[in-house]
């Protein structure tokens, strides 16, 4: 009989508990992990685990595509910017290309860095909401 990893059980827990602002800062993580696996992979010339870790920073990208409101405006443009970090990542995995890595983990990392602010902003909002009531 095989034992719970307590970690596991954590991270389903986090995920299945988080917000959906919260989510989107996991995906936009996971999706870094996985270009810093790529570039590591690359360097260390795996093809095998570069191309599998490019997939599911991949994946992570089209998720966060499919989850846009594009009635949005902004959304909109995120969608222009997904797309171009998708294709990116693409050629990345066809050329083992670590600028190519470099340059897209820094647009997630803005990405990321933003929405960690959009969540804090929108907490203290409602901090400030909540204690005018």
């Amino acid at each position: 009989m095989a034992m719970n990893n307590p970690y596991e059980a954590y991270q389903q827990n986090s995920v299945t508990t988080a917000s959906p602002g919260e989510l989107t800062l996991m995906l936009y993580n996971g999706c870094l992990k996985f270009i810093k696996l790529a570039k590591k992979a690359i360097s260390e010339q795996n093809l095998e685990e570069k191309n599998i870790n490019l997939q599911k920073a991949q994946n992570i990208i089209r998720e966060l595509m499919v989850t846009l409101n594009t009635d949005i405006e902004i959304s909109q443009q995120l969608m222009v910017m997904y797309e171009y970090m998708n294709r990116r990542l693409i050629e990345a995995n066809i050329k083992n290309d670590v600028g190519i890595l470099e340059e897209v983990e820094g647009y997630v990392s803005e990405f990321r860095d933003t929405w960690k602010e959009v969540i804090r902003l929108s907490k203290v909002n409602a901090q400030e909401q909540g204690g005018q009531a």
